[in-house]
């Protein structure tokens, strides 16, 4: 099944830059996928990137031709807003603010954020170093895109885990400011929040409105997961191939409160000639139950 046959579902992936900006989208377009995630700079590097003029119009003008329709962003995994070492909690403030910056310049709508790590100073005071943080960050962007909190496995003293975490995350900040949420399918799955029959399903999305509010959430990561049920560690799957299976994305593609949520793909690329993405967009558009309306 082609995404360009459908009026497209908001479905795509997390793709490569390496060949410059526009990259990802080209290639975004050759899959038929109006949504996207990239990285705007290297993840694992503090070092930034500072797109010029002619990039940001090729950009945009790509995007503009392979009818993107959003884009995310997700930021290096070196930013710790929550960690009590002045000097990381300075550089992640920086960089955050790089990004929403080089974000809002290439038009992206959201920019991804892990809520960082307490590094065992407590939950209490991580929240509050990411709130005040951020506080001073938006002060000083108001252009700034949308800032999602991912959530999180639950490895180490990494905050994001539960919803009331995220809910004490959201709650100083939502009306005030662009924030919201990335709810991440195998991360939540490895904390505790079930998906994989209707029942805990229904259970999970009913705790994430009663907590958050199902009005925050803004983009939904789809992996399957490598490791068992509250394992509470983030190992990626292909779809269907987990200890999550396909019927908990079978219930996802088909609920219709999420069908205006953009769905991003982070499951393995391999290190073949297949394209892996293309058979785990094939995998979830298969469990549609009925087709979108042609458009």
């Amino acid at each position: 099944m082609s995404l360009n046959r459908l009026r497209r579902p908001l479905l795509g992936a997390h793709f490569s830059i390496a060949k410059g900006l526009h990259n990802a989208i080209e290639t975004a377009g050759s899959m038929g996928c109006p949504v996207l995630q990239i990285f705007t700079k290297s993840p694992n590097s503090w070092k930034e990137r500072h797109p010029a003029g002619r990039e940001i119009a090729l950009f945009k003008q790509v995007r503009e031709k392979a009818g993107i329709t959003t884009i995310l962003s997700h930021t290096a995994y070196l930013i710790n807003l929550a960690s009590p070492d002045a000097r990381t909690q300075a550089a992640s403030c920086r960089a955050l603010a790089e990004e929403l910056r080089r974000s809002a310049a290439l038009g992206i709508e959201y920019v991804v954020m892990h809520p960082g790590a307490h590094k065992q100073s407590g939950v209490q005071a991580g929240i509050q170093r990411i709130v005040s943080s951020l506080e001073g960050i938006f002060a000083e962007i108001p252009e700034a895109p949308m800032l999602l909190f991912e959530t999180t496995a639950g490895q180490g003293s990494g905050l994001g885990h539960t919803f009331e975490q995220l809910a004490a995350l959201l709650s100083p900040l939502s009306g005030r400011f662009p924030v919201g949420i990335c709810l991440d399918t195998a991360h939540v799955f490895a904390a505790g929040y079930d998906l994989r029959d209707a029942a805990s399903y229904r259970q999970t999305w009913e705790a994430f409105d009663t907590v958050i509010g199902m009005e925050h959430l803004h983009a939904i990561h789809l992996n399957d997961s490598k490791k068992p049920f509250r394992a509470r560690v983030d190992r990626h799957e292909h779809i269907g191939l987990g200890h999550l299976g396909l019927p908990a994305f079978r219930l996802i593609m088909n609920d219709p409160r999420l069908a205006d949520i953009p769905k991003i793909l982070e499951t393995p690329k391999g290190a073949g000639g297949e394209n892996l993405d293309r058979v785990n967009l094939d995998r979830l558009l298969a469990l549609l139950e009925h087709a979108p309306d042609k458009g």
